[in-house]
């Protein structure tokens, strides 16, 4: 399968929030998807703005597991929103 959006969204339907234990896709907190030569950035959101920051994490590594996975990608890049700690959470989450 080409490494495309809808690829991208396929698997992404694997990652599931914490708390409700539905589907991120299902939940539509997927706000965007960009893929440049191999190099994936994924922008998102999260149910609430003060999901407690550990279960924030888990999605977002769980997020950045299953995309890197995939055949042909290179890098994962996360832009989680409207959290209050996103700045941080995503210094987190995009050290490596």
């Amino acid at each position: 399968m080409a490494l495309d959006k809808r690829a991208v969204f396929k698997e992404l339907e694997k990652v599931l929030d914490p708390e409700l234990n539905v589907s991120i896709v299902e939940l539509e907190l997927v706000d965007k998807i960009e893929i440049k030569n191999g190099n994936v950035t994924i922008s998102f959101h999260l149910t609430a703005p003060y999901c407690p920051p550990m279960l924030a994490l888990k999605m977002a590594y769980d997020i950045k597991e299953v995309v890197s996975r995939m055949p042909d990608v290179k890098s994962v890049k996360l832009n989680m929103s409207g959290h209050y700690l996103s700045a941080d959470l995503n210094k987190e989450v995009n050290k490596n």
